[in-house]
């Protein structure tokens, strides 16, 4: 029985975990950093102990320091969100080594999906269609890299071996390109991954980033829960989720689906985890990866098929069979998330940061916030600057647009610069929302907020002479008003109106 759980997080996800173990009277355990040290995630915790330092490298990566407190507490479980430790195999398998259940897959299929080139390998040969892609090895001439290139087919991307996110990762479109790519993404992938291996992968054009959501048990059953698209990225980050896609014909979800359950069956999957595809626009797709963790963008999972992702998870690694059966599972209406940032557009994203003067996020039917923030709180430098995930629920996609561009609207944010207003930009456009946005939506079209915000000294003057301090005054982030200006004091020609 797991009667004491440890989350190995902070942030939202810390939150949100801690939200499923208090209804399944469970004792939730934090863990913080010095500058979490009055963090929303220790407030809500039954017990809370310190790991000391400021970066994640002296707090939150430091496995041994959480197994000490883990082990000195009575933990029966870590739950290890994302990011972080997540999908370190190591601390998977210290924490078996240490009689404590770790709340995620097993450290083998950590550690073989961790490694892109054999995870791969692995799919090719049960039957996953896969990107065509080909290795780079220590003393490669350069003719012989040129030569894989060739068979790969340009344009490619070098991508590193043991990464993702983003990072150690380059676009070649002419092969003149290909051997400075190689060596910088090589020297950006040791420095974040320790590897600085790399390899060739053929580069799909105006691809729809598709995910499936899998679950598997240690009794040898595997699912999915159906698929979210992840198609509106920044700098290989997703920003919006949604799901269903509107991409996926019912035959193609099927074929995708039964190929992400092969590939959870083919390295004995347990818990939660995703499998990404991109899928041409053929309508080919091929598998990217497997995410052998919970996502950010569950939520929008959970609302479609009415399951509690973080319930089933604790039920699994407590040595239980999957909770739902594949025939019992279906999608239920349109969700969207996303991702609340302190951020400013107008800036190149640069984060922002500040103590949370105000913060209101909204609420309604089928409205879900998820967040490890509330009004007073400190948004530092120190860790990613994610403010909270706003996800709506509607009967149709045209319905969940109207809702989320509604709630963003109604989203109080003061004290930092947010990427609230370029949200609304995004879900508002007719290309999003004809559903025909692709991962190049953001590079095609400028929605960044360009116009500059006004100081905070003016927008809190305003706020405070409007509707006597009604939420619908101030809306979107420092300075700014989400959405369609109906909120926003400097775009409206009558003075402040809510």
């Amino acid at each position: 029985m797991i009667r004491k759980v440890l989350i190995a997080n902070r942030g939202e996800i810390a939150v949100r975990v801690m939200r499923t173990l208090r209804e399944m009277d469970v004792r939730a355990v934090a863990v913080y950093s010095e500058p979490d040290a009055g963090a929303l995630h220790v407030r809500e915790a039954d017990e809370a102990y310190p790991l000391g330092g400021t970066t994640s490298a002296e707090s939150y990566l430091r496995g041994e320091k959480i197994l000490e407190i883990a082990r000195a507490h009575g933990v029966d479980a870590i739950h290890p969100g994302y990011g972080f430790l997540s999908e370190n195999a190591g601390f998977a398998r210290a924490c078996a080594d240490a009689g404590v259940t770790f709340i995620g897959p097993t450290p083998e299929a950590i550690r073989a999906m961790g490694d892109k080139i054999l995870a791969k390998e692995t799919m090719r040969k049960a039957g996953v269609p896969v990107v065509p892609s080909a290795e780079c090895h220590d003393g490669d001439t350069s003719e012989a890299v040129a030569r894989r290139a060739e068979g790969v087919g340009f344009p490619l991307l070098v991508k590193a071996a043991a990464g993702g996110g983003g990072k150690g990762m380059r676009l070649v479109r002419e092969r003149g390109d290909l051997p400075a790519a190689i060596e910088a993404a090589q020297r950006e992938a040791q420095k974040a991954f320790g590897d600085g291996r790399v390899f060739l992968e053929k580069y799909i054009d105006h691809p729809r980033h598709i995910e499936f959501q899998i679950f598997g048990d240690a009794h040898g059953e595997a699912t999915h829960l159906f698929e979210r698209e992840c198609s509106i990225q920044r700098r290989h980050q997703k920003v919006i989720e949604e799901a269903p896609s509107a991409a996926l014909t019912p035959a193609l979800r099927e074929k995708m689906g039964a190929a992400a359950v092969a590939a959870a069956k083919a390295i004995g999957y347990r818990n939660a985890g995703t499998v990404e595809f991109i899928v041409a626009p053929s309508g080919e797709f091929y598998f990217l990866e497997v995410n052998t963790r919970l996502q950010v963008e569950h939520p929008v999972t959970e609302m479609t098929v009415l399951r509690d992702l973080v319930r089933a998870q604790v039920e699994v690694a407590a040595g239980g069979r999957l909770p739902f059966r594949r025939e019992d599972l279906r999608q239920h209406g349109h969700a969207i998330e996303c991702r609340v940032y302190a951020e400013d557009p107008a800036r190149g994203f640069l984060p922002s940061v500040g103590r949370l003067e105000r913060f209101i996020p909204p609420s309604g039917p089928g409205v879900r916030v998820d967040t490890g923030f509330a009004e007073g709180d400190e948004v530092t430098t120190y860790y990613d600057p994610m403010l909270a995930k706003l996800v709506v629920r509607g009967e149709d996609r045209a319905a969940a647009i109207a809702r989320m561009k509604a709630a963003l609207r109604r989203f109080v944010i003061l004290g930092v610069t947010t990427n609230v207003e370029f949200l609304h930009e995004c879900v508002a456009h007719p290309v999003f929302e004809r559903g025909e946005a692709d991962t190049h939506f953001l590079q095609t079209y400028d929605l960044t907020g360009k116009a500059a915000p006004p100081p905070d000294e003016a927008f809190v003057a305003a706020a405070l002479a409007g509707a006597g301090g009604d939420e619908r005054t101030a809306r979107g982030g420092s300075g700014r008003a989400a959405g369609d200006g109906r909120g926003n004091p400097w775009r409206a020609l009558s003075g402040w109106r809510g």
